[in-house]
């Protein structure tokens, strides 16, 4: 299932944050939905989830509305947050409470 934010209302990408991701979607999910969607359903705030995985909040920022998008690094990252949110939260030294 390909996911495009231009498509997708805000309704719609709270639906898909309420589902786990299956491994076809984490490959093929485009960038900037991919990362408010972790984000909502984590239900963090971007203050929090910046906070939390030690991602500057302009970068997130940046990264939500399209005006960067992430490396291949922060790609990585953010799929191994997907994965395992709690793990990676306590490995920066960020309380996951």
């Amino acid at each position: 299932m390909t996911i495009s934010r231009s498509t997708l209302s805000e309704a719609e990408i709270d639906a898909i944050a309420e589902r786990p991701f299956t491994k076809d979607e984490l490959v093929s999910m485009p960038r900037a939905p991919f990362v408010s969607t972790l984000r909502r359903r984590l239900r963090l705030t971007q203050e929090e989830f910046s906070a939390r995985f030690a991602i500057p909040l302009g970068t997130l920022r940046d990264w939500e509305q399209r005006r960067s998008a992430p490396d291949a690094t922060a790609q990585a990252y953010l799929k191994v947050i997907a994965s395992d949110p709690e793990s990676v939260a306590k490995a920066v030294g960020k309380s996951a409470a």
